[in-house]
């Protein structure tokens, strides 16, 4: 297929490209990781070659091609996280590394034929909906076009969150995010402060503190802790998922019911499995932690579940390192060279790394994509997200979001998250051109239902009545990052395109909109 100026219906099969210069596509995409990637192979097999790309970066890879701190790893079982219609029978551990996971997503990208209709080094800078011509107008970093629809497959984690910390541009030593490693600067040797506990945190301190002199770790709040059940895939294993295909699909089916039945229902919605999950946290502490003083330090004061539950069997242990000392609260200042916590304690530290996370409701991607009327997106939300289906939203004609809020999972697989919404895309776009719609808009008072009806479900979760603050609650303190129900209902939800939710406008009709029957 070749980047054209219209649309171009092929036979299904691999994505084939002479790239082409672009002024006015079918289809824009933001962003090349794995939402980008899958969204692209489902393009290919619609028959849809008219689309295009925009990737800030110089290579695909979204959040791992981003994170590379040392021991970078996903929490979710390999083989459901990876994408259903490139299935890898190599992976060498049952919890990937990151590394692995980055070359999985450029081998899919590069032998599906998705790499020509990328655009490396565009990153976009506005989109605006222009009602007139029922189109999408997009500037990026070198490139001007049109679009008559818009995907953001940006994510949730690309946008570092830095604290707000007094005296840290008087630092003299390397600061940098986990998120954005500086491979060139040796941490052998020196003393190190990592700021967090949560996710990120839980994989760098074990990786670097045998290098370390001294490692000082900054926890405003513990995490549940439960054991990472990872080991290494034998080459008879991986042998014979090569000669039998179909045991993945087995093996993903097994790993989705385990995560769909026993981590989002029991555990989310059901006191008594939290407090058997607990319990198991708890003797992996005692199990590790052989401290009084640490174990009280490392013992969470809400319900397991309400935060991201942290899988590791590294992290205690590091902690409890003769060099590694744990700091029960926040920074609040930074010197020239120290580090300054809240009960005025200083120590003196030569980098600081920051595991404090990402901007998930007000990521900058927002404020450049202008809807029906010029607002942009986070003027829309102010930092409260409102959706339908966690995919459109009102106001936004012809806009697709994957993987953003209201997708979120606190137990299960993005990837799966994000198939499920490339169906409900590919599915408005066959609408779109069987009814000859030019363009759809989520009606205001069908997303006001939906989001009435997920914020009810939402406030029965352990996210809400367990006792925590978390980053998976909005500015309202609703957790619309997350989704509510299980995956599986996720993408049944999303099996057909609801016309009938949307004010569509036909080719032939007036300027005024009309409401889908």
């Amino acid at each position: 297929m070749t980047p054209v100026e219209h649309d171009l219906e092929q036979p299904r099969g691999e994505l084939h490209s002479d790239p082409a210069p672009v002024r006015h596509v079918r289809v824009a995409v933001i962003g090349a990781g794995f939402a980008g990637i899958g969204l692209a192979w489902n393009l290919g097999q619609a028959g849809i070659s008219d689309f295009l790309i925009l990737e800030r970066a110089q290579s695909v890879g979204g959040v791992w091609r981003d994170n590379t701190y040392p021991g970078a790893a996903c929490d979710v079982p390999s083989h459901l996280y990876s994408l259903s219609f490139a299935p890898n029978p190599n992976w060498e551990r049952t919890f990937s590394h990151g590394a692995p996971i980055r070359e999985y997503l450029e081998r899919v990208a590069h032998e599906h034929g998705i790499v020509p209709f990328i655009r490396f080094g565009e990153e976009l800078l506005d989109a605006r909906w222009e009602d007139d011509a029922q189109r999408w107008r997009l500037v990026s970093t070198t490139l001007e076009l049109t679009a008559d629809v818009l995907v953001s497959c940006a994510g949730p984690l690309t946008e570092p969150v830095f604290p707000d910390v007094p005296g840290l541009e008087r630092f003299t030593g390397k600061v940098f995010h986990s998120s954005r490693w500086d491979h060139e600067h040796d941490l052998t040797g020196r003393r190190v402060a990592v700021v967090g506990s949560g996710a990120s945190a839980v994989q760098i301190a074990p990786a670097i503190q045998p290098l370390v002199d001294e490692l000082v770790v900054f926890q405003r709040t513990p995490g549940w802790v439960i054991p990472r059940l990872d080991r290494d895939v034998t080459s008879f294993e991986r042998r014979m998922l090569r000669r039998f295909p179909r045991l993945i699909r087995v093996l993903r089916g097994f790993q989705l019911a385990v995560r769909d039945g026993f981590h989002h229902r029991a555990i989310a919605r059901r006191p008594i499995a939290r407090r058997v999950a607990g319990a198991v946290a708890r003797r992996h502490l005692r199990r590790q932690v052989s401290d009084l003083r640490l174990r009280r330090e490392l013992t969470p004061d809400f319900e397991i579940g309400c935060k991201r539950i942290l899988i590791s069997n590294d992290w205690y242990p590091a902690l409890a390192a003769p060099n590694t000392t744990l700091v029960p609260s926040a920074v609040s200042e930074v010197g020239e060279s120290s580090v300054t916590d809240a009960a005025g304690r200083t120590r003196e530290v030569d980098a600081i790394v920051f595991a404090t996370g990402f901007e998930v409701a007000g990521a900058p991607v927002y404020a450049r994509i202008h809807g029906h009327g010029g607002g942009s997106l986070a003027d829309a939300w102010q930092g409260d997200p409102r959706f339908m289906r966690g995919v459109a939203i009102s106001g936004f004609p012809n806009f697709f979001m994957l993987s953003g809020p209201g997708a979120g999972l606190g137990h299960g697989s993005m990837v799966w998250q994000m198939e499920a919404q490339m169906t409900y895309v590919l599915d408005a776009l066959r609408v779109m051109r069987e009814r000859d719609l030019t363009s759809v808009d989520v009606r205001p008072e069908v997303q006001d239902a939906y989001m009435a009806s997920v914020d009810a479900r939402l406030g029965e979760m352990v996210w809400v009545k367990g006792g925590c603050q978390s980053w998976y609650l909005d500015t309202s303190g609703v957790p619309r990052a997350l989704w509510p129900g299980t995956m599986r209902e996720f993408k049944r939800m999303l099996e057909r395109f609801d016309v009938e939710s949307y004010a569509v406008r036909e080719a032939a009709a007036p300027a005024r909109a009309v409401v889908a029957s």
